[in-house]
């Protein structure tokens, strides 16, 4: 284990320690080396001064997104924050995600995700097309894929000021993540869901907590994956569901039965 005489230099951290009843920051000096990320020095931290801290992480490579935490106030991937963006005087705090209930130290419960996850309806497959037989332009494909890039670390959700400074608000808002799901859904061409009495814009609004984004964009600068999720999905969601909603065109054509062909 590198020690801190054979280090490039000692870093000041200062790491939260707690639980559900409180807790607090605490300081260390840890050593740093050439080329290291965060999450390689909270490794050393564990393996030298504190064995016991708790931390979540899996791939190390800014895929899985469990190493979600916040690092001087903003939300990052411990695995994705080089340490070489920091000086040697700099102090390096890190927190839990502040959205999500403490677990133990830099682990939260994020299990709102998952609930929030749950209550979108799923793709609603085209009757009579088996699967294997769906077509689709590229053009549609590349419209939609930019979201499927999703690691589902988050962040995102963690800075929304929605959830973040609003307790109250959970019940009623899905946040960015699951609205950007909506709206993906919502411009798939092979969606059925309005042929099987599914109204996603109405939905989004009503159901999901549209109309709480007031599109600071927030959301899009911490994404690790940079998904334009303010501009490409959750601007163009809340324009469709205003057209659905208040433009009278559309209302009335959807007052109008089709004539049968």
């Amino acid at each position: 284990m590198t020690n801190a005489a054979s280090a490039k230099y000692v870093a000041d951290f200062r790491v939260w320690r707690g639980s559900p009843a409180g807790g607090g920051l605490e300081d260390f000096k840890v050593a740093v080396n050439e080329g290291e990320v965060v999450l390689d020095v909270i490794h050393r931290l564990q393996a030298t001064q504190a064995p016991d801290l708790a931390v979540r992480w899996n791939c190390k490579a800014g895929k899985c997104g469990s190493c979600s935490a916040e690092i001087n106030g903003r939300p990052r991937l411990l695995c994705m924050t080089r340490m070489s963006t920091f000086t040697p005087s700099d102090t390096i705090t890190v927190t839990p995600l502040r959205a999500f209930p403490v677990v133990r130290d830099l682990v939260t419960d994020v299990s709102f995700n998952y609930e929030k996850a749950r209550e979108v309806p799923a793709f609603v497959p085209p009757e009579g097309v088996a699967p294997g037989e769906y077509r689709m332009r590229q053009v549609d494909v590349e419209r939609s894929q930019e979201f499927r890039k999703c690691i589902e670390c988050f962040l995102c959700q963690d800075t929304c000021h929605v959830v973040r400074d609003h307790e109250e608000n959970k019940t009623a808002f899905a946040g960015p993540r699951f609205l950007m799901r909506i709206a993906e859904l919502d411009m798939h061409p092979l969606d059925a869901a309005a042929e099987s009495g599914l109204d996603r814009r109405r939905t989004a609004q009503e159901e999901h907590g549209l109309g709480y984004c007031n599109i600071t964009k927030c959301c899009t600068e911490v994404c690790p994956e940079h998904i334009k999720i303010t501009d490409n999905a959750l601007i163009p969601l809340k324009e469709r569901a205003a057209d659905r909603k208040y433009d009278p065109l559309v209302w009335l054509g959807d007052k109008i039965r089709r004539r049968p062909e």
